[in-house]
């Protein structure tokens, strides 16, 4: 059994926490070789991360990006922890496949925003997160939000602002032309399509919205049981490239054009489909959708020190 090195004494025997009783459990790992930090070594330096740590038993599946959905849920119905290694799509998707009755969870940054594991392990790379989290375990409960079927577990966009994404992308890719003309898209559309929204008992007009979840928000305890939701009406191209990337981080609440609620329910309506970023993965929203907060989106595995 692998807990004997994981048990806390207590009196005169040992005492197991939550925590080390599920990582006694089946543990399942699944990297996604498709992202960036996930190479043809990923496998054995997980596997002796696992050894050191007193766990012989893991079963690790590195797994091309098409074979990811498979891999998860078969993941998920099998394991008491499940390790995933991936980008924000990877990460996201696991942790609405575990939910609030499945494994917990260990998201290893392996992409580039790395959104949630960022907002649970820090800058920390993920042999690191790995290791400090097997040597001292706690359970996280983490909250998030509900836009119409799709969950986040930091941060969504909606509004046109959010097509900035494939201009940044383009830049990435080394493609400034097309990186161009994307961003005049992003700049035309975001002149043009305002989305009203409700917070509660406000209401109003805005070139975009931003719903908040207590895990990142600056403004929240990261037990708070609401959203923070705001409404936002940057004026010029580069105001809308920084709240697309910065929306949940930045000194924006200063601003005296955004506009702050603190709510369970949001709703946004536009005039047709309304882009968004969802935890850095661009979707597509129907014209009316109403975001739902979630009390317990998933429960994570972090280190100790972290989790207060």
């Amino acid at each position: 059994m692998q807990l004997a090195s994981r048990a806390m004494r207590s009196g005169g025997g040992y005492e197991m926490s939550d925590a080390q009783q599920a990582l006694a459990g089946r543990i399942v790992a699944v990297f996604n070789i498709g992202s960036g930090s996930c190479d043809a070594g990923a496998h054995d330096q997980a596997q002796r991360i696992f050894e050191e740590a007193g766990f012989q038993e893991v079963d690790i599946h590195v797994v091309e990006p098409s074979e990811v959905g498979d891999a998860l849920r078969r993941a998920v119905s099998n394991a008491d922890v499940l390790v995933v290694l991936g980008g924000d799509g990877t990460i996201g998707g696991a942790a609405t496949l575990c939910g609030e009755a499945g494994p917990l969870l260990i998201p290893l940054p392996g992409g580039t925003m790395n959104m949630l594991p960022k907002a649970l392990y820090g800058t920390a790379d993920w042999p690191s997160a790995l290791k400090a989290t097997l040597a001292a375990p706690e359970i996280k409960t983490v909250s998030g939000g509900d836009a119409e079927g799709h969950r986040f577990y930091c941060a969504a966009i909606f509004g046109a602002p959010s097509l900035w994404a494939d201009a940044r992308e383009a830049v990435r890719e080394g493609d400034l032309v097309e990186a161009a003309k994307r961003a005049v898209t992003a700049t035309r559309r975001s002149l043009s399509d305002a989305i009203d929204y409700e917070f509660g008992a406000m209401s109003g007009s805005a070139d975009a919205v931003a719903v908040i979840c207590p895990l990142i928000s600056q403004a929240m305890d990261g037990h708070e049981a609401a959203l923070e939701a705001v409404a936002l009406d940057p004026g010029t191209a580069a105001g809308l490239f920084g709240l697309a990337f910065h929306a949940a981080f930045d000194g924006w609440r200063n601003d005296p054009s955004v506009t702050r609620a603190k709510v369970r329910c949001v709703e946004v309506l536009a005039h047709g489909e309304i882009p968004a970023i969802l935890d850095g993965e661009k979707v597509q929203i129907e014209r009316h959708a109403k975001i739902t907060f979630l009390p317990t989106a998933f429960r994570a595995l972090v280190p100790r020190a972290a989790s207060t």
